[in-house]
């Protein structure tokens, strides 16, 4: 049997889908690394491993999408790389460094705009380099700051909306200047967490294309945490996926890579219509199966076994994993 079948624990019939074990890469070409990466939290009720030996590497100017079911530790992998958190076991290496408490090598766009209110637009984009800085050398450099925040906001088209303050943005205008903030520090590596979650679905769509216009123009390394896999699928040309799910023995663990591909260049356009692709839809089904539809399986028989004759939600063979 193929060895990465084998390491999966899925039947040999889905091997196409089903490439974790990463090829090496040069040592000049991977940005961030995951080394064996472990993370436990004990608490009264015991120990609870979230994942013990998380493996994979990110090149520079990659744009990578990590995905996963609720409770995958997607948001805990996510801490451990910006620094907000430390792993049980294994190291995280950013340019061959070990990586500690955050800095400004990794930049940050929450899911909730990270906009301070009482700033306006500019005042935002420029905030990390005024917090950098003595006053002389804020007062010396403000001119050529503000300049090149302009540029920024131009390319965002938020140029109109500089002396404004977010509230009066609206959701999509107030994420773009969240992800100008974090581009303008020029940081190694961009770490976006659920960041487009709260929007409704049709600036969601073009926050979608902005950003991978944007990638496409830049080339910034981006590690995007989604649980959307039409989302994650049509910003991304590599996809990872957590998943706790264990085929070999049917039951709900510590979370592991299941997927690990690069799914795109196949059907890309910089436009919503290459979601009607029949290859798009095809990628979204492959990875919902192996690292998704198990849990979705297991919850509704959970649900069948606690309320045996008030719902007949489906059958036993479906929800065992039959059919």
């Amino acid at each position: 049997m193929d060895d990465r079948v084998r390491d999966s624990g899925r039947p040999a019939h889905s091997s196409n889908m089903v490439a974790h074990n990463t090829p090496p890469l040069n040592e000049h070409e991977g940005l961030l690394e995951i080394r064996d990466v472990a993370k436990t939290y004990s608490g009264s009720g015991g120990e609870k491993v979230v994942f013990e030996s998380i493996n994979f590497r990110v090149s520079r100017g990659e744009l990578v999408a990590l995905v996963g079911p609720s409770g995958s530790g997607k948001s805990t992998l996510l801490r451990l790389i910006l620094g907000q958190e430390r792993p049980s076991r294994g190291e995280l290496l950013l340019d061959g460094e070990s990586l500690g408490y955050p800095d400004i090598r990794r930049g940050i766009v929450p899911q909730h705009y990270g906009l301070f209110p009482h700033l306006t637009v500019i005042e935002n984009i420029i905030l990390g380099d005024r917090l950098d800085c003595g006053w002389l050398d804020w007062r010396k450099n403000y001119r050529r700051l503000r300049e090149r925040a302009d540029e920024f906001l131009e390319a965002a088209d938020l140029a109109a909306h500089r002396d404004r303050y977010p509230y009066q943005l609206s959701g999509g205008e107030q994420q773009r200047a969240a992800v100008m903030q974090a581009l303008l520090k020029d940081p190694a590596i961009v770490l976006m967490d659920e960041p487009f979650g709260a929007l409704d679905p049709g600036t969601r769509e073009r926050m979608q294309v902005f950003l991978l216009k944007l990638w496409e123009e830049r080339k910034k390394t981006i590690l995007f945490v989604t649980h959307d896999l039409e989302e994650a699928v049509f910003l991304a040309p590599r996809i990872i996926a957590l998943s706790p799910y264990n085929w070999q023995t049917n039951t709900i663990g510590t979370s592991r890579i299941v997927y690990d591909k690069t799914v795109r260049d196949r059907w890309r356009a910089l436009s919503t219509e290459s979601k009607k692709d029949p290859r798009f839809t095809e990628t979204i089904e492959q990875i919902r199966d192996i690292a998704f539809e198990p849990d979705r399986k297991r919850q509704v028989g959970d649900f069948d076994d606690r309320h045996l004759s008030e719902f007949d939600t489906a059958g036993a063979e479906e929800t065992r994993g039959g059919g």
